[in-house]
């Protein structure tokens, strides 16, 4: 049992140096980072902190979002918009009898050559 009590407390005090020697590097990880000037700042953890923005500046960027959308609308023609209750599209009774025609002659060709092969 005291062997068992023995490795357990070597092991604590080998993670307590562990804990240790990580903090020791990242304070020279944020030290060396805090000479460069303008590398992006970390927290305790290593993740970067969260940037929140004020409703007022949310409200600024939106504003001027709407702006940009309006002046674009403005300027290109109502022709290039496609309305939006014009339908689904349908092909003409016309263009059905050419794909009709044109799939007719193309299994005729293929019944021709099959019939060549047979022969």
């Amino acid at each position: 049992m005291t062997t068992f009590n023995n490795v357990l407390q070597q092991l604590r005090s080998e993670h307590k140096q562990a804990q240790t020697a990580v903090e020791k590097l990242q304070q020279a990880i944020s030290a060396i980072e805090g000479l460069n000037g303008n590398s992006v700042r970390t927290s305790v953890n290593g993740t970067r902190p969260k940037k929140t923005m004020s409703a007022a500046a949310r409200r600024k960027i939106a504003q001027a979002q709407r702006a940009r959308w309006a002046k674009f609308k403005k300027q290109s023609p109502n022709t290039n918009v496609k309305s939006i209750s014009s339908g689904p599209r349908r092909i003409s009774a016309a263009g059905r009898k050419r794909i009709a025609a044109a799939a007719r002659a193309r299994w005729a060709r293929v019944r021709a050559q099959q019939a060549k092969k047979a022969a």
